[in-house]
């Protein structure tokens, strides 16, 4: 099969029942997608399938129609996403391990609303555990990234 991972078009040849979580892990190298739990509880597998987020654990590649954003396909080191620069200004990360899901959300919300209230960003941001609970910076840095958006 052939899927298009972060701009990329990538010939794949694995099990169609194969989680998407273990494609970019285990046969592409793409390890800022993490494994959390394995059963959509936690958020740390995030990624985007046409702007939309998926949990890569519960993603089977042979259901995947669409343009699949990891976060190293997010922005890069030179040019970060806004979400990725305002989680640098506001220092969200203590352990880390939760970060890639937690920006890959943060940037599918404010793609679809761009100027989210407390509410709306708890709401989105529900699916995604911190066990550094670093939760008052994560939405502090989703306003950050809104205004960043904003400015242009």
């Amino acid at each position: 099969m052939e899927l298009r991972i972060n701009g990329l078009a990538r010939r794949i040849e694995a099990d169609p029942d194969m989680p998407l979580l273990w494609l970019l892990r285990d046969v592409l190298g793409l390890t800022g997608t993490k494994y959390g739990c394995g059963v959509a509880a936690c958020g740390a597998c995030m990624v985007h399938v046409d702007g939309q987020a998926v949990l890569a654990c519960q993603t089977l590649i042979g259901d995947i129609e669409g343009e699949i954003t990891t976060i190293e396909g997010l922005g890069t080191p030179d040019a970060p996403h806004p979400v990725q620069a305002a989680w640098i200004e506001q220092q969200v990360a203590q352990c880390g391990y939760c970060q890639s899901g937690q920006i890959m959300a943060a940037a599918a919300l404010l793609a679809q609303n761009p100027d989210p209230s407390d509410d709306e960003i708890d709401a989105a941001m529900q699916g995604n555990l911190c066990r550094c609970a670093t939760y008052p910076r994560i939405r502090a840095a989703i306003r950050s990234a809104a205004l960043r958006l904003e400015a242009g």
